[in-house]
C-alpha cells in the first residue's frame, strides 16, 4: 500500500510510526494477556491441581483467529474509506448485510482474504501450540525462608508494575502514555492510521460512537449550552422551554416563480473532483459541466456531504439535521413523529406532495419506513416500478428516471427526492452498451494509471451516472420547462485517480441548482455549505414573504459561509479537520484576512448546529 504514503514522507516518519505502533500495541497485547492471566494463571495459583492448558490453547486460538480476519479486513476498509476501522463500522451493522456480503465477494475478494486469514491462523496457531508445550520454568528455591519470601514478594510486586507498563503503552503514567487520541504523531495521514492496530482502531470506533451517543464533548457537541445556542440561532428574545420557536425562520419572499416539479438528485458518490479544471481531460463529468454552464444554473464548489455514508446524506435531506454519529433512521423518535426541521411537512405547507425515488430496495437502511414516517407521501423503489435489479444493490440509474418521467404528466406539484445507485460496488454495468469510451478516460489519467483497468471501470460508472442525470435534466427541461433541479452527491471519498488526493479533492461534492429564475449570482464564490443547507435554501427560493419554516442551518441565499460534517468543515476559501481548525487547505485564494476570519467564526457555528441536532434526536423539542 505504499502508493498511499504521501510523497514528502521520509524514513524518519516510518520509523516513528513503527515505534509508536509498537508502544500502542503493548496496550492491546496487555488486554489479551490480562484475560489469560486471570482465567488461567491465577486459577492455577489458587487451585494448583486445576488443568488450564486446554483453556489457554482455546483462548489463544480464538485471539489469533479474530486478529487474522481483522488484519485481512483492514486493507479493503482502508481502500474504501482511507482510514482504519472507525465509527463507520456501526453504520455497517445497520446496512443490508446480505448485499454487503455479496459486494465483499465480488469487489473485495472475500474468499481470497479469508484464505489468507486461514493461512496466517494455521502458522500462528502452530507456533502458539508449540510454545505452550515448551517446559515451564519453576521459581528458584533459596536456602532461607527470608530469601524465598523476599523473592516471591518481589515477583508479586512486579506483576502490577508490569501491568501499568503495558497499560500506558511503555510508560508508567498517563502524561507519557500513548493512545488512539494522541497517536497521530507523523505528518502522514496514512502512517497515522497504520499506527493503530486492529484492536485499537475498533476501540476508537466504539469510543467515538459511545461519546456521540452520550452527547459528550466531541467535534462540537456541547449539550450544556443548549439554551445559549437556541437563543443564538433564534437571533431574538425568545424565551421558551420548547425548542420550536427558537428554530423558526421567516422567509424573505419568493425569488423564483413556483415550479410545478422539483427534483432533488442525490448522486451516489457524485464527487466534485472530476469537475475541477486539472481533471478536464478525463471527460468524466461532462454532463454536469454542461448543466453548470447554462445561464439558468448556479453552482458552488465549497460544499460538503453530511457524512461519509449514503444513509447520512439521506437523513440530512429528509430531517434537516446534521450528522452526529447517531443513526437517525434507527432512532425510535424518527418513527413516532416528524422532526420540526423535516423537509416533507414544510414543503407540503407550500402546496407540494413529496416523493422518494430509490434505485435499490425498500428494506435498505429502513429507507421506506423512515421516509414515510418523516412525512413523505410516496416511496418508490426498483421493486415498485418493476425494474430488474442490475446487481445486489438495485437497478440501473436510467430505470429510476424512466419510471419517474412516466409520473409527471398527471402529477400534482411534487418534490421528488431521488437517490441513484449505479456508481457503487460491485461496478458491474455493461459500460460498452451504455456508450462508454474508455480511451477518452485513459488519455486524462496519470502515466502510472493509464493501464489500471479496475480504476477505469470505476470511473466509467461515474461517467454513466453523470450521463443519465444530464439526459434526465435535459429531457425534463424540454418537456416541463418550469421544473427546478437541485443536484448533489451523497458523499465523495471512494474513488480518486491518485491515492493521495488533497482533502478538497477527496471530500467535497457539487451543489448545482438549475431552473427558471436561477442565475449564477444565486451561489456566489463567497458562500459555503453542506446538505443541511439545501432545505432552507429551497424554501427561501419558493416561499412567500413571512412564511414560517424551521431549520438549524441558514439558506445559501443568505450568504452562509460554513459547511461541515463529522470530520471536516469548509468555508468559501478553505477546508480542514474540525478537530484541528488551524490546519487547513486553501482552495480559493484571496484576502488572507477573510480566509482567517471565516475559519475563526466556523467553530462556534458548527458547535451550535451539531448541538441542536443532537438535542432534537436524543431529547426531542423540550429543553
Amino acid at each position: 500500500m505504499q502508493s498511499y504514503i504521501e510523497p514528502n514522507t521520509g524514513m524518519t516518519d516510518i520509523a516513528l510510526a513503527m515505534w509508536a505502533g509498537f508502544r500502542l500495541s503493548l496496550k492491546s497485547a496487555g488486554v489479551l494477556v490480562l484475560l489469560s492471566f486471570l482465567v488461567c494463571t491465577m486459577s492455577n495459583v489458587l487451585v494448583p491441581k486445576l488443568k488450564t492448558d486446554s483453556i489457554r490453547l482455546w483462548m489463544g486460538g480464538f485471539y489469533i483467529a479474530i486478529l487474522s480476519i481483522l488484519f485481512q479486513a483492514r486493507f479493503p476498509y482502508y481502500n474504501a474509506f482511507h482510514v482504519t476501522f472507525n465509527q463507520n463500522v456501526f453504520n455497517t451493522m445497520n446496512d443490508d448485510v446480505y448485499a454487503l456480503f455479496i459486494t465483499m465477494i465480488q469487489e473485495y475478494n472475500l474468499p481470497v482474504r479469508l484464505l489468507g486469514a486461514l493461512v496466517i491462523l494455521y502458522f500462528l496457531y502452530f507456533l502458539f501450540k508449540t510454545l505452550l508445550k515448551s517446559p515451564n520454568y519453576p521459581l528458584p528455591h533459596f536456602t532461607t525462608k527470608t530469601q524465598n519470601l523476599f523473592f516471591r514478594v518481589f515477583v508479586v510486586m512486579m506483576i502490577p508494575i508490569f501491568m501499568i507498563f503495558m497499560r500506558f503503552g511503555g510508560s508508567f503514567n498517563y502524561n507519557h502514555s500513548i493512545n488512539w487520541e494522541n497517536g497521530a504523531i507523523t505528518k502522514s495521514s496514512f502512517l497515522n492510521e497504520a499506527i493503530l492496530d486492529d484492536m485499537q482502531a475498533l476501540y476508537r470506533a466504539y469510543a467515538v460512537h459511545d461519546r456521540m451517543a452520550q452527547g459528550d464533548q466531541i467535534s462540537g457537541i456541547h449539550k450544556e449550552k443548549i439554551r445559549e445556542y437556541s437563543k443564538l440561532v433564534a437571533g431574538n428574545n425568545v424565551e421558551s422551554d420548547d425548542l420550536t420557536p427558537y428554530l423558526a425562520r421567516q422567509a424573505a419572499g419568493a425569488q423564483i416563480a413556483k415550479p410545478r416539479h422539483i427534483f432533488i438528485v442525490i448522486g451516489e458518490t457524485y464527487s466534485q473532483w472530476p469537475l475541477m479544471e486539472k481533471f478536464d481531460k478525463l471527460n468524466l463529468a461532462n454532463g454536469l459541466k454542461d448543466i453548470i454552464k447554462q445561464d439558468d444554473t448556479a453552482y458552488t464548489q465549497a460544499f460538503l456531504p453530511n457524512a461519509s455514508f449514503t444513509a447520512m446524506a439521506v437523513t440530512a435531506l429528509v430531517t434537516g439535521l446534521s450528522d452526529v454519529s447517531i443513526p437517525v433512521n434507527y432512532q425510535q423518535r424518527s418513527y413516532e413523529q416528524t422532526y420540526i426541521t423535516a423537509l416533507a411537512p414544510q414543503m407540503q405547507k407550500l402546496g407540494y406532495k413529496v416523493d422518494f425515488w430509490y434505485g435499490g430496495f425498500p428494506s435498505w437502511e429502513r429507507i421506506k419506513d423512515f421516509t414515510l414516517a418523516q412525512g413523505f407521501d410516496h416511496f418508490y423503489s426498483c421493486a415498485d416500478f418493476g425494474a430488474e435489479p442490475d446487481n445486489i444493490w438495485g437497478t440501473k440509474d436510467e430505470y429510476i428516471f424512466q419510471a419517474l418521467s412516466k409520473h409527471l404528466d398527471k402529477e400534482a406539484p411534487t418534490v421528488h427526492l431521488i437517490l441513484t445507485v449505479s456508481n457503487h460496488p460491485p461496478y458491474n454495468l455493461d459500460l460498452d452498451k451504455a456508450g462508454f469510451d474508455a480511451a477518452k478516460i485513459m488519455d486524462g489519467l496519470p502515466e502510472d494509471q493509464k493501464n489500471n483497468k479496475e480504476l477505469i471501470r470505476k470511473l466509467g460508472h461515474y461517467w454513466y451516472m453523470d450521463k443519465v442525470v444530464h439526459d434526465f435534466v435535459k429531457e425534463t427541461k424540454e418537456k416541463y420547462p418550469d421544473s427546478l433541479f437541485i443536484i448533489t452527491g451523497d458523499h465523495s471519498d471512494r474513488v480518486n485517480v491518485t491515492d493521495t488526493p488533497t482533502p478538497y479533492e477527496r471530500y467535497t461534492i457539487p451543489l448545482v441548482i438549475s431552473g427558471p429564475g436561477i442565475t449564477k449570482a444565486l451561489l456566489p464564490s463567497d458562500i459555503a455549505g453542506s446538505q443541511v443547507n439545501i432545505m432552507p435554501t429551497l424554501i427561501e427560493l419558493l416561499a412567500p414573504k413571512g412564511f414560517t419554516y424551521y431549520s438549524i442551518a441558514n439558506s445559501l441565499t443568505k450568504g452562509n459561509q460554513i459547511g461541515f460534517n463529522n470530520d471536516y468543515s469548509i468555508t468559501p476559501y478553505a477546508i480542514g479537520k474540525i478537530t484541528n481548525p488551524t490546519d487547513y487547505e486553501v482552495f480559493n485564494h484571496g484576502d488572507l484576512s477573510k480566509i482567517e476570519a471565516a475559519q475563526d467564526s466556523s467553530q462556534d457555528k458548527i458547535s451550535m448546529m451539531r448541538t441542536l441536532s443532537w438535542w432534537l434526536l436524543v431529547k426531542g423539542n423540550q429543553l
